[in-house]
């Protein structure tokens, strides 16, 4: 697998990846990352609170834009160099994500890229923005 390099992209080129959050997900994603917030894995608590019931960790859904940009745009080789994120809205169990990118700027100059990224769920809410700078492979 090879990713695309600097000369091979161009300013408005987008790509996404979409993916149903489970609950085992949220669980998997607790363990690996030890972020284990009752917000997310106990109803009893998380019925309590503003969001009134379990939401997925919103760094699982950020999760999901390292995907496109690792596998699809610019893809394997890539390196992730920063992100900013906004969480906007909660992700609920059994929402469906899409995490997508989009080229905004490019200097060829220095190998980097500037991407839009964001996710949506199923009925087009925004629960995540932000903006990541990546270096394609060279």
């Amino acid at each position: 697998m090879k990713g695309l390099k600097i000369n091979e992209l161009s300013v408005g080129q987008t790509a996404s990846f979409s993916k149903t959050i489970t609950e085992s997900d949220v669980y998997l994603f607790a363990g690996v990352t030890g972020d284990i917030n009752p917000a997310h894995l106990n109803e009893d608590y998380a019925k309590n609170t503003f969001f009134k019931g379990r939401i997925a960790h919103g760094m699982l859904s950020a999760g999901l834009i390292s995907a496109v940009i690792g596998v699809q745009l610019p893809g394997p080789g890539a390196i992730y160099a920063s992100q900013t994120l906004k969480f906007l809205a909660p992700v609920r169990f059994g929402d469906t994500i899409t995490a997508a990118v989009e080229i905004q700027e490019i200097y060829p100059e220095k190998n980097r890229v500037v991407l839009k990224t964001y996710c949506t769920n199923q009925n087009d809410v925004m629960v995540t923005s932000g903006e990541a700078v990546v270096l394609p492979q060279k």
